[in-house]
């Protein structure tokens, strides 16, 4: 039995939309997926309000808090390092990723090809990545592609997340574990790589790179 987290979900506390952190959980149960990870932008502490619906939840998702990085370079998810309390705002991704990693967090750049707060080709030259998001809600069938094949370059396990910015949006695309995640363990198994990213939508394989 496979575990299907939406590992990249976004609500209004990421000041860019209007999406309620409840209403989100509740579409994600509908999706049938087993957890989420609310990510905001820039900041752990944004996601505070994970912390009740946790609780509230609890027997029914898993929910967990991470963080929409923004270094000098691009974007990244951070997991396991509250990054409000360490010296790394507009630093390069390589500064980004040492101290993160130093402090007990895992990075894995998201959307690497999408163009805008993304870190393109330098995704080759940066160490200590744990893996590399395959499949985004918001990018291009082709974008989606060149990280999947960049990740198998680099041989490094892919992940998928909605990057939801709309409740409804969440789920879309999601990454599945070959074991139950829980919070002790989520960042041991992240570390394992047994898991793959999935993109659930229907998306004309036209779109891919020549």
């Amino acid at each position: 039995m496979s575990f299907k987290l939406d590992l990249h979900v976004h609500t209004r506390f990421s000041g860019d939309n209007e999406s309620d952190p409840e209403e989100t959980v509740l579409c994600a149960l509908k999706a049938g997926i087993s957890g989420l990870a609310f990510t905001e932008h820039y900041s752990y502490e944004a996601s505070e309000h994970a912390e009740k619906l946790k609780e509230k939840y609890r027997d029914r998702i898993l929910i967990l808090r991470g963080v929409e990085f923004s270094s000098a370079d691009g974007h990244c998810l951070i997991f396991g390092a509250d990054t409000d309390k360490l010296p790394i705002k507009n630093e390069p991704i390589e500064t980004v990723v040492r101290i993160a990693v130093e402090n007990g967090g895992v990075v894995i750049p998201t959307h690497p090809y999408r163009g805008s707060n993304s870190i393109g080709e330098k995704i080759d030259r940066v160490k200590g990545f744990i893996a590399v998001e395959g499949h985004n809600g918001y990018s291009l069938y082709g974008q989606n592609v060149k990280a999947v094949e960049k990740a198998l370059e680099l041989k490094l396990p892919y992940t998928g997340g909605s990057d939801a910015h709309e409740a409804r949006q969440v789920g879309a695309c999601f990454t599945e574990f070959r074991d139950e995640v829980t919070d002790d363990n989520f960042l041991d198994l992240l570390k394992l790589g047994r898991y793959r990213g999935v993109d659930t939508r229907k998306i004309s394989k036209l779109w891919a790179p020549q």
